[in-house]
């Protein structure tokens, strides 16, 4: 590649939380949220650009479990019954602020978007956001990695290679199920990476993945391009490293998301208004949710006065802001090539694209800004990982370092005192999963149809999201209660393999709740030989 380059990649992702529970039904509320405020405006943004004909590249990782969900019939349906309560939301809205010219101004260009997302969701993308992602990925435009299955912290099961094996396995025939293409590239959930771990991936045809900054950094020996260059282990599988500044930018004490004319995330009729007045919206649960409803800017939070959100004032700093950021990045990324002798160089920016969409409200129209600037520029470029592959065998040969981009860098957040109880009971039924993949050769019957049903119980109980959760306290005891519920329904099916005795319709319901993954086979567990 001759120019410099910028490498945006966005990892969305969702635990398995689909549900029909009434108790539950905030946690499809929260999905239905992240459609509207992020995947459909993505989509868009990235029709707004190809319709012009800007030039534009960035990576993707699209979780099995989040495309289990978008796929599926249930959330469909409910996300477009959800879409008419907000409509609803909306015009009632437009009546309770008609004594406020700029909130009433406000609530009408709310309910507008809120029906275009509905028009376009049915009629553009036919209800299919999993296949719209497809589209430009087969286009070139953007480049999907696979993942692992159900988004597993891998280095607590690596010494269990069976079980990477099976994450690994299963990503990779769900993101072929979903999007028809095999990827070169895996994303390691949470950038939980240690030594070895690329010789599962390697194994499975996989060729590059991306790493936190310190990995680089902390390499034996040392990189000399530190994160500005892409490296490769012994067995040429190639390493990109995550800039973690990015988030700091976007989302720090400074950053661009606090200027005081975008948008008031915090501040949400969801949780102002009574709760009569919410009722047609929240349904029977009464548990508040954001509807998008929201009037104040960020100046509201400096002044603790009501200052009206302004569109037209927060268009223009949106070109300010991605200017400011081409232009700092254009410059470090010129002055590293310069003590390089020349040599190009590239940034790696990976992170949730919720952080834009929804932390930061105008956050994918500043991207979508940020990909003009760079488009009219000619000493940088928009890069994806695969572009550099064609040199992979010249890349500098470093040992990378352990990391992960939860905890302070190296996953703590997933076994300390809140949530180091669930470890053994995962691992342990992992290990029981490994043996009777051995001991089961049966294709066919009620036998191979419980030990399917055990491999997903199995591989939904090794899910980070759960210790995540709990030692968040966000949603603490719904997570405590699925990864229960994982753990119960392996041991039933394990018990019942001992006796020989099945209850169908147990096996039935279970089947039907946990109904991601219907190409799974148990032998995703099995030794290779």
């Amino acid at each position: 590649m001759s120019k410099n380059s910028l490498i945006f990649h966005f990892v969305a992702h969702k635990p398995f939380l689909k549900t029909a529970d009434e108790k539950y039904a905030s946690k499809n509320q929260e999905l239905f949220y992240t459609i509207s405020q992020v995947y459909i405006p993505l989509l868009n943004m990235f029709a707004n650009l190809e319709s012009e004909g800007v030039p534009f590249k960035m990576g993707m990782t699209i979780s099995p479990t989040l495309c289990a969900q978008l796929s599926d019939s249930f959330v469909q349906k409910s996300y477009i019954e959800w879409l008419d309560k907000l409509i609803d939301l909306g015009e009632q809205e437009i009546e309770r602020t008609a004594d406020n010219p700029k909130k009433n101004e406000l609530s009408k260009l709310y309910l507008k978007n809120i029906k275009r997302n509905k028009r376009d969701y049915i009629e553009t993308f036919n209800k299919d956001i999993v296949g719209a992602f497809s589209y430009y990925a087969k286009k070139g435009n953007i480049e999907l990695f696979a993942t692992a299955a159900t988004y597993s912290f891998l280095p607590h099961i690596a010494d269990f290679h069976e079980a990477v094996n099976a994450q690994i396995e299963q990503g990779l025939i769900s993101h072929k199920q979903f999007f028809g293409i095999a990827p070169e590239g895996f994303f390691l959930p949470h950038l939980g990476y240690m030594n070895g771990l690329e010789d599962n991936l390697r194994a499975y045809g996989l060729n590059y993945t991306i790493v936190e900054a310190q990995s680089l950094l902390f390499a034996t020996p040392a990189p000399s391009a530190g994160i500005f260059s892409p490296v490769r282990s012994k067995s040429s599988f190639a390493f990109f490293a995550n800039d973690t500044r990015i988030t700091d930018e976007i989302a720090g004490k400074n950053g661009f998301m606090y200027n005081e004319v975008y948008r008031n995330q915090q501040n949400d009729i969801g949780y102002s208004e009574s709760l009569e007045d919410l009722k047609n919206f929240l349904g029977n649960s009464n548990i508040r949710q954001q509807t998008s409803f929201k009037y104040d800017s960020n100046k509201s939070l400096k002044s603790h006065e009501e200052c009206i959100y302004s569109p037209e004032y927060a268009s223009e700093q949106i070109k300010i802001d991605a200017q400011k950021f081409v232009e700092s990045k254009a410059t470090m990324l010129n002055e590293a090539a310069n003590l390089l002798d020349g040599k190009p160089c590239s940034l790696l920016y990976s992170f949730s694209p919720d952080l834009l969409g929804e932390k930061w409200y105008e956050g994918i129209d500043w991207l979508e800004e940020v990909f003009r600037q760079i488009a009219n520029r000619d000493d940088i470029s928009s890069a994806n990982c695969s572009d550099f592959t064609k040199e992979q065998y010249q890349l500098e040969k470093v040992d990378v370092t352990f990391s992960s981009s939860q905890g302070n860098g190296y996953g703590e957040n997933f076994l300390d005192n809140s949530n180091d109880w669930m470890i053994r009971y995962m691992r342990k039924n992992t290990e029981r999963m490994i043996d009777l993949a051995q001991r089961f050769s049966e294709k066919t019957g009620l036998k191979t149809r419980a030990l399917n049903l055990a491999t997903k119980e199995v591989l939904l109980s090794q899910s980070s999201d759960w210790p995540l959760m709990i030692h968040e306290k966000s949603d603490a005891d719904f997570a405590k209660e699925q990864f229960i519920k994982t753990i119960n329904g392996f041991s039933t099916v394990y018990e019942s393999l001992g006796s020989n005795t099945i209850s169908t319709e147990w096996l039935t319901n279970l089947e039907r709740e946990h109904d991601l993954f219907p190409w799974t086979t148990y032998m995703i567990f099995s030794k290779k030989q």
